[in-house]
């Protein structure tokens, strides 16, 4: 198979539709517009969506979707960070050591810590809750909760 040898299967192109020459042409009069009309009028126009005026789908269908109010006030931290804020803070974590060190927003409530990443060093945490995994990782290193 060469390039100058390739062409398009049969009958997947069309030709191009010559309106407005006449009845014998198939597209004569209206030129395939229908009769009358803001679709048959040369610029007609109207917005995607758009019914005629009657309430379009999109407005008739209920809202979906749920934005939760809670979400703003929650956090977590990963026990990489975990760890840089303890070495910062002497080994010890709760939720002032965590806003002063900017790794939570300042509005946040409840932080918790998941098992993301490793951590080497002793880490007492108090006031935190924490993933089964993240618990046990923080144990295993020779951390306590309080």
């Amino acid at each position: 198979m060469k390039l100058n040898t390739m062409s398009p299967a049969e009958g997947s192109k069309k030709p191009r539709l010559r309106v407005g020459r006449g009845a014998s042409a198939g597209q004569g009069k209206t030129c395939g517009r229908g009769v009358k009309g803001q679709r048959a009028r040369k610029g007609g126009y109207h917005k995607v969506g758009f019914e005629g005026g009657q309430m379009p789908l999109q407005r008739r269908l209920p809202k979906m979707g749920f934005i939760s109010h809670v979400k703003p006030t929650r956090g977590e931290i990963t026990l990489d960070t975990l760890a840089k804020v303890a070495a910062k803070n002497g080994g010890a974590v709760d939720l002032a050591a965590l806003k002063a060190s900017s790794q939570i927003p300042a509005g946040v409530e409840k932080v918790k810590i998941i098992l993301s990443g490793k951590i080497e060093i002793a880490v007492t945490v108090r006031g935190l809750a924490a993933t089964k995994g993240a618990r046990a990782a923080v144990e295993a290193a020779g951390g306590k909760f309080e």
